[in-house]
């Protein structure tokens, strides 16, 4: 990967001449079979473009209350597009089409914002990495269609929740009207993520991306990384969830713990009364092993391509000694 990166070539992206750019921004529209791409730094930028793009000030964005979009960006659907947002509550982070029809507001009730967006999110990252099924996907979907809903996919782990489920993105392009992708977290890239949606939807993206400050230069540098990881890391992925596992089931034989069920890398538990998260974390740390404590009585651990299968027997050693 860095040897791809120091061999880039380079140009302006902000004047769509960097040609390492324009590869992966096609490379990555390819796969999905979807019209065009967006390189942006983060993938809270391309969820927030996206919301800008489909929506007008005063409209309504529903999420699934443990949603990224919602929880960990900042309070950007305020901030950055003046919507507010309904929130449903799912099954580990999941949505289903028959609990939306209680989320749609009037349109011609002049007291009520117009429901615009649906967003989903997989895999759910409070959800403990669980995935959609396609064929609840598509029944959302057809709901949307319905009610004039426009539907967005933030993907940051959709690689993950393809290969659990042997999935091609070509189902995933046909569906979403727009989706968000990550090229770090367990692809493994230093940096960045890809908004994919139709041209029109795109010209209008980069725009926003500009008004939002994530205009780059030579950023094929970085789009290099990104390229190697979708050409080498997708596959590998099965060993993450491989290693989540086996933390998973350490945990399980401890008492006290309580483990959501694992799908794909990402582990979340409750700790004991007897261990409040905090203290779970610090032993961790005690023993050069590195998680987050996400409430006082929550730990989420993920594994990814840094993380060896050696150092997973390691972690499940460390948990089995407690």
């Amino acid at each position: 990967m860095l040897k791809s990166m120091t061999d880039a070539k380079v140009g302006d992206d902000v004047f769509g001449e960097d040609p390492t750019v324009n590869e992966l921004e096609a490379f990555t529209a390819g796969m999905f079979g979807i019209e065009a791409a967006l390189f942006c730094p983060s993938g809270t930028m391309t969820n927030q473009i996206a919301i800008n793009c489909h929506t007008r000030p005063g409209d309504e964005v529903i999420c699934e209350k443990t949603s990224h979009i919602y929880q960990y960006e900042g309070g950007g659907i305020a901030f950055n597009s003046g919507c507010q947002v309904k929130l449903p509550e799912g099954q580990r982070g999941l949505l289903d089409a028959a609990q939306l029809k209680e989320c749609l507001n009037n349109p011609d009730d002049v007291h009520k914002p117009i429901s615009r967006l649906l967003s989903l999110e997989n895999t759910s990252n409070r959800g403990g990495g669980s995935c959609y099924d396609l064929k609840a996907i598509a029944g959302i979907k057809e709901f949307c269609l319905s009610n004039g809903l426009r539907l967005h996919l933030d993907g940051a782990r959709i690689w993950n929740a393809m290969v659990k489920n042997n999935e091609d993105p070509k189902e995933y392009g046909r569906i979403f009207d727009s989706i968000s992708v990550c090229l770090s977290k367990g692809l493994g890239a230093p940096v960045g993520s890809l908004l994919l949606g139709n041209k029109e939807f795109i010209k209008r993206a980069r725009r926003i991306r500009k008004l939002l400050g994530g205009g780059m230069r030579q950023a094929g540098f970085m789009a290099a990384a990104g390229l190697y990881a979708l050409q080498n890391h997708i596959e590998r992925l099965r060993q993450d969830h491989d290693n989540a596992s086996k933390i998973a089931r350490a945990l399980e034989s401890k008492q006290g713990f309580r483990v959501l069920p694992v799908e794909t890398n990402i582990i979340i538990f409750e700790t004991p009364s007897y261990l409040p998260a905090g203290d779970f974390v610090e032993k961790m740390r005690n023993n050069g092993i590195l998680c987050l404590s996400i409430s006082p009585g929550q730990v989420r651990m993920v594994t990814h391509l840094d993380v060896s299968e050696a150092m997973t027997e390691e972690v499940v050693k460390t948990i089995q000694g407690l």
